[in-house]
């Protein structure tokens, strides 16, 4: 028995076995018997740590002193490093969303693509207007803007709300503030502004295959009418284009329509922040003012802060609301934050422990012995958990702990860093299916069959998971 346990504890092929039964554990435990997968990851952590004999006081510390615990430290590192940047994005999205800023950036792209080109620009009002909303809100903010769109056009609505989630799945998956990309920066070591960089240069062409090819050849193809009820809040308004839809009192406080340059001014702030931080490292002298400067603001945190404040003022205060009414509106916004925060989490944690059990170096043997690139190895993970169990977030954050140790053994630059982390969003969002939220909340929100969402929306998402990939793989290989 003891010889058993040494060799699940010494060996390679013992600790990838250990690791192979917690994820196996992990994903029963999810699908199965539909356990919260923030008690599901703190769980399967726990007992892996005790199953590859860990001690206890390295685990979660001792009575006196638990700070340097792998369940402190792992909760901690990752949440210290997201949650002030999850927050700040999400009232910033809300803000946004309850300006009327989807309004007036759908009504000035419908004017500039015309009816003919109408899908284009739900695909780019979802490329836009996901980069600081989260995707579920994206959805329930933009749909009634896709239906106005689709009864003027006389098209199937699949036409016309293909693009636009298209555009909301990439940025959700590849682009800061959004969890994923966050969480992988601190996992991986990696920059936001890389992965900003990045996030565009692998994201759009799946965008662009998967949204406005792909949503333009199968949006002909099956017909969805737009219920006369899905229509209810979602009128035109005059010859502007789509008006605001009905919400509740804290909306109705910001309902005045803000201009399109301010809208986007307001979105390029803390991405041209962050982006000068990054590049600004590069190009000016280590340790000069002008440097300092750009760090500071360029902080995700810092720069988030200062957009919000910005957007209180120019899209609050200025247009008649109080400071209130904004608390209302940001205390709103937040209260879906927590649940995600804890999976991320326990995700980390749950990758801490991986790291201590030496499964990861186990695992990077195994791997160069194969001959397998890290970057394939990661989507291919990345993938697997995706498909098992729905989650997006929680294959990002489990397979991110997974390969951290793998990255950090082989001393990658930070491109090749940020491009494993788009690998690893990639396969996130793979085939999604039954077991994903997501599938249901598209299913209902566009009028289609179980049936009719795995042709439309399930194919969407592996083209653009497939496509940004093969970017992702491509350039790897040509930078490393």
């Amino acid at each position: 028995m003891s010889t058993t346990v040494d060799w699940l504890r010494t060996s390679t092929p013992g600790l990838l076995l250990l690791c192979g039964a917690a994820i196996a554990v992990l994903l029963i435990a999810i699908i199965r018997f539909k356990l919260e997968p923030f008690i599901a990851l703190l769980l399967t952590g726990l007992g892996l740590a005790l199953a590859a004999g860990l001690p206890v006081n390295q685990i979660v510390g001792t009575a006196l002193k638990s700070g340097d615990s792998l369940l402190e430290t792992g909760f901690g590192s990752i949440l210290g490093h997201i949650a002030v940047i999850i927050g700040l994005g999400t009232v910033l999205g809300a803000i946004l969303e309850r300006s009327g800023g989807a309004d007036v950036l759908t009504a000035k792209l419908l004017s500039l693509f015309g009816e003919k080109g109408a899908p284009v620009a739900m695909g780019l009002l979802g490329l836009i207007f996901g980069i600081p909303v989260f995707f579920d809100i994206g959805i329930f903010v933009l749909a009634p803007l896709v239906y106005v769109a689709a009864k003027r056009g006389g098209r199937s609505l699949v036409l016309y709300a293909l693009p636009m989630l298209a555009g909301l799945s990439m940025t959700h998956a590849f682009l800061p503030p959004h969890p994923g990309p966050v969480s992988l920066g601190g996992l991986l070591g990696v920059s936001l502004g890389w992965l900003i960089v990045m996030g565009f240069v692998c994201g759009i062409p799946g965008f662009i295959a998967a949204g406005i090819v792909w949503g333009s050849w199968i949006g002909k193809r099956v017909q969805i009418e737009v219920p006369a009820d899905f229509l209810v809040g979602a009128e035109i308004d005059g010859a502007d284009g789509p008006g605001t839809p009905a919400g509740d009192a804290a909306t109705a406080t910001l309902v005045k329509r803000p201009s399109v340059g301010l809208i986007g001014a307001i979105i390029a702030i803390p991405l041209v922040l962050i982006l000068g931080a990054t590049f600004g490292s590069q190009l000016l002298t280590k340790g000069s003012k002008p440097l300092q400067v750009l760090t500071f603001l360029g902080t995700p945190a810092v720069a988030l802060l200062l957009t919000v404040l910005v957007a209180f003022y120019v899209l609050g205060i200025r247009r008649g609301s109080t400071v209130q009414e904004l608390s209302a509106v940001t205390a709103e916004s937040l209260r879906p934050v927590g649940m995600l925060l804890l999976v991320v989490g326990a995700g980390a944690f749950f990758g801490k422990v991986i790291s201590a059990t030496g499964i990861g170096t186990a695992l990077a043997h195994t791997m160069a012995a194969a001959g397998l690139p890290v970057i394939v190895l990661a989507y291919v993970i990345s993938c697997g958990l995706r498909i098992a169990q729905g989650s997006a977030t929680v294959a990002i954050v489990t397979t991110g702990g997974i390969v951290a140790p793998l990255v950090h053994e082989q001393g990658y630059s930070q491109v090749a860093l940020a491009l494993i982390a788009m690998s690893i969003a990639a396969g996130s969002i793979i085939l999604s299916h039954v077991n994903d939220g997501g599938f249901w909340i598209i299913s209902k929100f566009f009028n289609m069959s179980v049936k009719q969402t795995l042709q439309t929306w399930t194919v969407l998402e592996t083209v653009l998971s497939v496509v940004s990939f093969a970017v992702a793989a491509v350039l790897f290989a040509i930078l490393t």
